[in-house]
């Protein structure tokens, strides 16, 4: 079958490899769509941290936001399975450590994470195998486009509950990009006045499309109290400046991660009976974001400004495949 590979940092190409085969306790699925991550740029570029902890090795097959249906059962799963449209946590735990008991398994030691960590191909390909436990099954309102986002929708909800946001609380999101957009879509749900600040003309104005008329540029944000501060950006100084905007007794959520570590004063966050929550995984939000595309709470489609095949990944991986101001490129390993 045909995969996307990439073999070195800058390195990557559509490759023949073998079909998967569910072992026991696995399905094996047909990918109907899968989106490209940040992660899988910075596998592209060899900047993802992974690479020099040792869980990640070149060759590597990335991909963990995707959609597809369910072709093949292997034993001990029921076969009622097969057939079915479904996505999966990217976060496989081991099942028998501490953590992973209470609930954690997205932080366990010992986890797989499917197109991240060694040992998990990701679903840049024709077909991926994954554990059947790691499946959640897909209404038919929720679509392949809807179902591929289910992943950075999770990650965004996360962020949006830990804001603790409602009805007349008013929320900053850093960063426009699929992320932050996500967490601005579920804050607005939640009924709380959202306020999102970016670097870009361009970006912005997309926001605003999207109905987020209080978008803004950081030296345009008005003099407003802000009840919660999310994260969902790159810099390393913004971790601080969330503590500075956000009110006494609110919280700030950190769901971005910097090259560089940031600088934050926790006096400033004592002082101010600030809390500050990091969201790293998807894993606790998959089937409240599933539930919310099938009611039609919250809709990020559109933010996928382009739908490529396989052969065009590495081109958006480097940057050179233009989308518009939406921010997500989904890739439909059918398309030739």
């Amino acid at each position: 079958m045909r995969a996307f590979v990439l073999t070195g940092p800058g390195e990557g190409a559509v490759l023949e490899v073998p079909r998967p085969v569910a072992a026991p306790g696995e399905v094996v699925v047909d990918v109907e769509r899968a989106g490209v991550c940040g992660t899988d740029a910075e596998f592209f570029s060899g900047d993802m941290a992974y690479l020099r902890s040792g869980h990640t090795t070149y060759p590597l097959r990335p991909g963990h936001e995707w959609a597809g249906v369910v072709t093949a059962a292997g034993d001990g799963v029921d076969p009622a399975w097969v057939g079915r449209r479904v996505m999966g946590d990217t976060m496989i735990g081991d099942g028998t450590c501490r953590r992973c008991l209470r609930g954690h398994q997205h932080v366990c030691e010992r986890r797989q994470e499917v197109g991240i960590r060694d040992g998990r191909p990701g679903a840049l390909a024709e077909q991926l195998a994954v554990p059947v436990s790691s499946l959640h099954a897909l209404p038919d309102s929720v679509d392949p486009v809807l179902g591929a986002l289910v992943e950075p929708g999770g990650n965004a909800l996360r962020a949006a509950q830990a804001t603790g946001a409602g009805p007349g609380d008013r929320v900053l999101v850093f960063g426009p990009g699929t992320i932050g957009l996500m967490a601005a879509m579920f804050a607005r749900a939640a009924g709380a006045e959202v306020h999102v600040m970016g670097r870009t003309e361009e970006s912005l104005r997309f926001a605003r499309e999207l109905g987020f008329r209080h978008a803004w540029r950081e030296d345009e944000l008005p003099d407003l109290p802000f009840d919660a501060v999310v994260d969902a950006t790159n810099a390393a100084p913004l971790p601080a400046r969330a503590v500075e905007l956000v009110e006494p007794g609110g919280r700030v959520v950190y769901i971005g991660l910097s090259a560089t570590p940031s600088m934050l004063d926790t006096r400033a966050l004592v002082l101010d009976d600030v809390t500050a929550v990091g969201i790293l995984s998807a894993s606790p939000g998959l089937a409240a974001t599933i539930e919310a595309y099938a009611a039609g709470t919250v809709d990020p489609r559109p933010l996928v400004g382009a739908t490529v095949g396989l052969s065009d990944v590495a081109a958006v991986l480097a940057g050179e495949h233009s989308t518009g101001p939406a921010p997500k490129v989904h890739v439909d390993p059918r398309l030739t």
